[in-house]
């Protein structure tokens, strides 16, 4: 072989990685939840940057 130990030391290192990565643990309802939540965030910042552009244009109108 002409790779040596190349190969066992490359599946090691790719072992330890995955076992650093975090896995989705959360339950369907949970997840849902999350998601829920993250999505009423951006909707309030999306209302607060309309009315932010909204002001703005009025504002240069006069």
């Amino acid at each position: 072989m002409s790779r040596g130990n190349q190969r066992d030391k490359d599946r090691e290192k790719a072992q330890k990685k995955a076992a650093g990565t975090k896995k989705n643990t959360d339950s369907g309802a949970e997840f849902q939840r999350k998601k829920e939540d993250a999505a009423a965030i951006m909707r309030a910042k999306q209302a607060a940057a309309d009315a932010k552009r909204s002001g703005e244009a009025a504002a240069k109108k006069k």
